[in-house]
């Protein structure tokens, strides 16, 4: 499984925003702050804008800010505003899919690790990780060694 940049880089730059809060960051600052790059960023920040995550205010003044506290702004909010679905099985929604044959209980897995990966962003929201303190189920399963092998 991968994630893709464009969330990556949002949920970096709602981190910035929230630990930021309640200055205003501009896309620049957002960008420099995260290295991101600042054009790829201004339309990610549209994105989270449209989903009503931020607030962009115009002028010199100007920038985004979290458009409701950081505790209430999930991982998953994020995830979605720029990506979609958390998990989609060949451009389908993991219940759509169907297979025959001895594949015939794999959508039953797709739906599966969609609850998963849930269970996840779901429950951590921008404010937890400002703060470095994951829900408990997240750290229960950070103390599970296999969670730290690379495959």
């Amino acid at each position: 499984m991968q994630i893709p940049a464009r969330v990556d880089y949002a949920i970096r730059a709602m981190l910035e925003l929230a630990a930021a809060h309640p200055q205003r960051l501009n896309r620049d600052e957002l960008a420099e702050r995260q290295q991101l790059p600042a054009r790829y960023l201004e339309a990610i920040m549209r994105d989270l804008a449209r989903d009503g995550l931020v607030n962009g205010h115009r002028g010199a003044s100007g920038g985004y800010e979290l458009a409701r506290p950081a505790s209430a702004i999930t991982v998953a909010d994020v995830a979605r505003a720029v990506d979609g679905p958390l998990a989609l099985i060949a451009q389908q929604r993991p219940e759509s899919v169907t297979y025959a044959g001895p594949s015939a209980h794999l959508g039953d897995l797709w739906v599966g690790l969609r609850a998963a990966i849930r269970s996840v962003l779901d429950h951590v929201t921008l404010d937890d990780l400002v703060r470095g303190e994951l829900p408990e189920s997240v750290r229960t399963m950070l103390d599970d060694a296999a969670a730290w092998r690379p495959r």
